[in-house]
């Protein structure tokens, strides 16, 4: 999510926060009582998508199992955020090992596209729509990655759900109507998209049944023939024929190549709490950078959204993404100081650039001795205490606007 709506929702729930009281207990809160359970825990953007993954576990499925599930389903009803198309990452705690496991499932730059390719054209960045921000969908791999390690319902199971919804529609919520319509005009232009995205070349209504027959079609392949079926069969094939006619670079090879990756988890105490995140390429090592530099402050006396309070989290976040920008990268092409941007020596270091009477215009990136973007967080929990952490993403809102012919 970009700082601009990052802070536009921090500033919403503040807000909301700071004005809502119960009149009962006369202590605050947001818009709710909290949700309270013994057997299992679901939290999603879709109350659907709730649904879905508390209907798995109650039919015997794990955490996993419902998370990928919930995903499935909200690639279909909030595809304004996620996708097949896009890249996941997740966290795992394993009840049975005792450990935290990371999977790292996103995908790498087509082999065809290369610097000279964007230098030719004068391009000093990569534009967000089109067929140039393609990268290899690590997606559907993860989903299978994380059931082989842990699943255990079969996958037909598991997607069978956001199938169902696919065939015979869902109602479009209110802010993803909103989104939706936004996303229209600016990919309309590319092949298959207001085929797949529209009713009639508009966007749904909130509360307008939506249906997508494609992308069931689709998941029912990938259920029925495994995860080959993507990246190996004639989904991949489709793809490989749409991007070459489109001027894009994502080939078949890149698709048959692709896998995921289990990493290390990293994290930070704050305050007696260890916090995790996994390392990038993955920009969660900005949450600990921020709490790091954080702790250095006495917020509690602040006071929860006052002006003091909201102008420190915004000047954490503004030292945090300006590392993020020079450092954050893949791993196999960059030796990335993680242990040092994570470490409270350098928050200590940071803390003392903020200014508490100025908001600064910009910051240096750091120097360790050696972004309009929508997605979906999602998290279950089940009897036996397994525990996902899980974020799903196109990056760029709906996507590049490419839309492989009949997916």
């Amino acid at each position: 999510m970009p700082a601009k709506c990052f802070l536009l929702a921090f500033l919403l729930v503040t807000i909301n926060f700071l004005f809502s009281q119960d009149r009962l207990t006369g202590k605050n809160f947001s818009t709710r009582s909290e949700v309270i359970a013994q057997h299992g825990m679901a939290a999603t953007s879709q109350p659907l998508a709730t649904q879905i993954a508390l209907n798995i576990l109650k039919t015997g499925g794990n955490a996993i199992d419902a998370a990928i599930a919930a995903n499935a389903a909200l690639g279909l009803m909030e595809p304004t955020g996620n996708g097949i198309g896009g890249d996941i990452f997740a966290i795992v705690w394993d009840s049975k090992t005792k450990k935290l496991y990371g999977l790292n499932g996103s995908g790498r730059s087509p082999q065809a596209l290369t610097l000279d390719h964007f230098k030719k054209r004068d391009l000093t960045s990569i534009p967000p729509l089109g067929p140039l921000p393609v990268s290899v969908p690590g997606c559907v791999d993860g989903w299978f990655e994380l059931h082989r390690r842990f699943g255990e319902l079969p996958m037909k199971d598991i997607l069978s759900p956001a199938i169902n919804y696919a065939r015979k529609g869902f109602p479009v919520s209110e802010v993803i109507a909103y989104y939706w319509q936004n996303s229209i005009e600016s990919r309309k232009q590319y092949p298959g998209y207001l085929e797949t995205y529209t009713i009639d070349g508009r966007p749904p209504s909130k509360g307008e049944i939506f249906k997508n027959p494609m992308l069931a079609n689709t998941l029912q392949k990938i259920s029925d023939e495994g995860r080959n079926a993507f990246y190996k069969g004639e989904i991949a094939r489709t793809i490989d024929s749409y991007m070459k006619k489109n001027g894009g670079f994502l080939s078949y090879q890149d698709l048959a190549e692709h896998k995921s990756e289990w990493v290390e988890p990293v994290s930070t105490n704050y305050r007696g709490y260890d916090v995790w995140e996994l390392p990038p390429n993955g920009q969660g090592i900005a949450a600990l950078q921020m709490l790091n530099i954080l702790e250095n402050f006495n917020l509690k006396d602040l006071g929860f959204g006052s002006k003091e309070y909201i102008h420190l989290l915004l000047e954490a976040k503004k030292l945090a993404y300006e590392d993020r920008a020079k450092f954050y990268a893949d791993p196999d092409f960059n030796k990335i100081p993680v242990p040092w941007l994570i470490s409270k020596e350098y928050a200590a270091q940071q803390k003392e650039l903020i200014d508490h009477k100025r908001a600064a215009k910009n910051y240096p990136a750091g120097n360790p001795s050696m972004e309009k973007g929508d997605t979906i967080y999602l998290t279950v929990a089940d009897k036996d205490g397994n525990m996902v952490s899980l974020i799903q993403s196109n990056y760029w809102g709906m996507g590049s606007g490419m839309t492989p012919t009949g997916l």
